[in-house]
């Protein structure tokens, strides 16, 4: 599946590890942008071995890549460098000074001592777009604290916001079940990555971009955010259901969950009605949205026995031609292997020469270039993620113009591998 060509000729390189700065570049390498990821010799980014599970190597050489790296590495060129060595550093600058874009998540002022902070290659290169990611910011009094994001999900208040209800079995704060922080982070990175590109071309100017993981987890509690500003009250744990919407939530079928989600009072009508209850809707107390909300436990107990006598698969057949908003609980494999997901071109297959065929799933939108020839695809860099410094000697000897004997001595010395 071809890559788009949106960002072609923007080079970026890229000095984060983990999860939030790798997810913003690859989708920059989607996007068309080259990227060079700096790694440090013998070690690489700490998630190439977070694992089981892991990919093998198809070569004998026994490269095992983890399956979280394989996540958020697709489309980069890895150069191994130590940059702790005044040579080591030289050549990142070096690197700095072709490049557009450079990304980070050292810790701040973690930089300084190498020459490499936002200021000095700013300084340098004042066209410069630096992106740093931390976990509290580059200012303020946790500024100085490691970033993690089960951490931040607590301190946003995310986790507050979800699980099962106190005295309920169950009942506690509850994570997401992916990163969820160091995701939207690397979003709201690329972003914003993007907009001072844009800044860039048009002035000549540079930018700094400080992207927090807390600052990410507060601005994603969304209504939940402003529903304390505008009521002063705080928001509960609700498990599945929906603090202003009902029903809104997953239910049990005959056979298997489902989740039905009412987003107004026509809807509601359309599923009581279904259900062989339409007088409910006259009902006082479910008429409208507001007063469902106020008697959910009313509504569900009066919609949940009748929902319990359907088949799964036919009540949903039934829900969509009604035009309620519905659809079956599944499995991870499950929604990776059903026919519109497949139809959709979500998951990938990549070739590497280290490991074989390496599995992988496209970005979440397709472009459709007026003019192109080429039909509308989910997005995804042909490179399969790179095995740790697979392309030092390529990226000094094409992007810096060393010659191999020069090369060859920064490998002998242990300055880049």
């Amino acid at each position: 599946m071809a890559a788009s060509s949106a960002l072609q000729g923007l080079r970026v390189l890229d000095l984060s590890r983990v999860l939030a700065g790798p997810w913003a570049t690859q989708l920059l390498a989607d996007l068309g942008a080259e990227v060079i990821k700096i790694e440090r010799p013998g070690v690489g980014d700490d998630t190439r071995s977070w694992g089981p599970p892991m990919q093998p190597s198809s070569t004998r050489d026994g490269v095992e890549q983890s399956a979280y790296f394989l996540s958020t590495n697709r489309g980069k060129r890895s150069v191994a460098i130590d940059i702790s060595t005044a040579e080591g550093a030289d050549i990142v600058r070096s690197l700095v000074a072709v490049s557009d874009v450079v990304i980070e998540n050292f810790k701040v002022d973690g930089l300084v001592a190498f020459g490499l902070d936002a200021a000095s290659l700013i300084a340098a290169h004042p066209s410069l777009v630096v992106c740093s990611i931390t976990g509290f910011g580059q200012q303020g009094p946790l500024s100085h604290l490691p970033g993690y994001d089960m951490v931040v999900q607590a301190m946003s208040g995310l986790m507050s916001v979800t699980g099962q209800p106190d005295g309920t079995p169950g009942g506690e704060p509850m994570k997401a079940g992916v990163a969820l922080m160091d995701v939207m982070c690397g979003l709201y990175a690329s972003s914003a990555i993007l907009a001072a590109v844009i800044e860039s071309q048009r002035t000549g100017m540079g930018t700094h971009i400080d992207v927090s993981l807390l600052d990410v987890g507060i601005a994603t509690l969304a209504n939940q955010a402003l529903s304390y500003l505008v009521s002063g009250n705080e928001p509960r744990r609700l498990g599945n259901s929906h603090p202003t919407i009902a029903p809104y939530q997953p239910f049990d079928s005959a056979d298997g969950p489902l989740v039905i989600a009412v987003g107004n009072d026509q809807q509601f009508r359309s599923l009581v009605a279904l259900l062989g209850v339409g007088d409910m809707a006259d009902d006082a107390r479910f008429s409208t949205n507001a007063a469902r909300v106020s008697h959910r436990s009313e509504l569900l107990a009066a919609i949940e026995p009748l929902i319990k006598g359907h088949e799964r698969e036919s009540l949903l057949v039934k829900l969509t031609a009604g035009g309620i908003p519905a659809g079956p609980i599944r499995s991870v494999s499950q929604a990776l292997t059903d026919d519109h997901a497949t139809a959709r071109g979500v998951v990938i297959n990549l070739e590497s020469e280290a490991m074989g065929t390496v599995p992988s799933v496209a970005q979440p939108f397709a472009m459709n270039i007026a003019g192109a020839t080429h039909g509308s695809a989910n997005i995804a860099s042909p490179l399969a993620p790179p095995t740790l410094g697979e392309h030092t000697a390529e990226v000094l000897g094409d992007v810096l113009g060393m010659d191999p004997p020069a090369i060859a001595a920064l490998f002998q010395r242990g300055i880049v591998a």
